[in-house]
């Protein structure tokens, strides 16, 4: 009655390797005052090209998505529960690439 599929899973621990004693000297400690260098920003952050490309091209691919749902409206069919889906799905798409475009985050920490 007791099979592998009804008993409570127990995680596989791995064994680590034992710790080879060399002759460096440990890590340093750092003081809790110290300085320390500042952290990298991210490498996108203020990529204005990358921000362009993204954004141009989200606003396309929402329009099209957007205007494939409208096109059987044009022809007279009724707007069904999965049309209306598809186009709030691609207005939101074109809304994402106002926001990558517009970049509201990056300009609140700029610096004048």
């Amino acid at each position: 009655m007791g099979s592998f599929v009804s008993q409570p899973f127990e995680p596989v621990k791995d064994v680590a390797p034992p710790e080879v004693a060399s002759s460096a000297s440990p890590a340093p400690v750092i003081a809790p005052g110290a300085l320390t260098s500042p952290a990298e920003a991210p490498l996108f952050n203020n990529c204005w090209s990358c921000r362009v490309l993204s954004g141009s091209g989200l606003i396309g691919a929402g329009g099209y998505v957007y205007w494939v749902a409208r096109k059987p409206m044009k022809l007279g069919y009724p707007p069904g529960p999965g049309t209306i889906a598809q186009m709030v799905f691609g207005i939101s798409i074109a809304c994402w690439g106002v926001v990558i475009l517009s970049d509201p985050k990056g300009k609140a920490f700029r610096a004048g």
